[in-house]
C-alpha cells in the first residue's frame, strides 16, 4: 500500500483492509453457506434479514465515503434498504457489495493527509473525513457481525473466523 511512515497512511491503509481483507471474505463466507431464503429471514418484522443489512451496508458506504468522502452524488434510500424482501438473489448481494467496496477502496486510496479535517455534512451530521472513515469501518464491523450471528444461527456451525 501507501507510504505508512505516518498515521494518517496507516489509518486509511487499515480502513482498507478491515474492509477488504476481513469484512468482506467473511460476509463472501456466510453468503456461500446460506440459502436464497436464509438471506431473507427474518425472526420478526422489527429485525432485520442479512438482504437487508447488505442494501444497509451499500446504502451507507456510499452515502458516507462515495458521496461524503469522494463527492458523488448522494443517491440513498434509506428506507428502500430495510424494506427490501427477496429482492435481489444472493448472488446480485454479494456483486452490488463488491461493486460498492471497490468504489470506497478507490475514494479512500485517494484521501490524503490534508484532507482528513476537512469538515463535511453527511447524512445531516457535521464530521471531518477521518470520522466518516471511522464511522464506515465501526458501522460496517457492527452489521457484519450480526450477519455473522445470524448465519450461524441458521447453519448451526462455528464459521471459524477466529482461531484464537
Amino acid at each position: 500500500m501507501e507510504n505508512m511512515t505516518n498515521s494518517p497512511d496507516l489509518f486509511i491503509s487499515e480502513a482498507r483492509r478491515h474492509l477488504m481483507q476481513e469484512y468482506l471474505p467473511w460476509l463472501r463466507a456466510c453468503l456461500a453457506k446460506l440459502s436464497e431464503q436464509d438471506i431473507w429471514w427474518r425472526p420478526n418484522e422489527k429485525s432485520n434479514s442479512i438482504g437487508n443489512l447488505i442494501l444497509h451496508l451499500c446504502g451507507n458506504l456510499r452515502q458516507w465515503i462515495i458521496h461524503g468522502v469522494g463527492g458523488a452524488a448522494d443517491r440513498r434510500n434509506r428506507p428502500a434498504e430495510f424494506a427490501a424482501h427477496e429482492s435481489f438473489s444472493k448472488t446480485e448481494l454479494m456483486e452490488k457489495l463488491e461493486s460498492t467496496l471497490a468504489e470506497v477502496d478507490s475514494v479512500l486510496s485517494n484521501v490524503h493527509l490534508e484532507k482528513l479535517a476537512e469538515q463535511r455534512v453527511i447524512q445531516g451530521f457535521n464530521v471531518t473525513v477521518l470520522g466518516a472513515i471511522f464511522h464506515v469501518v465501526e458501522h460496517f464491523s457492527y452489521h457484519t457481525g450480526q450477519i455473522i450471528y445470524i448465519t450461524k444461527m441458521r447453519t448451526g456451525e462455528d464459521l471459524r473466523f477466529w482461531n484464537v
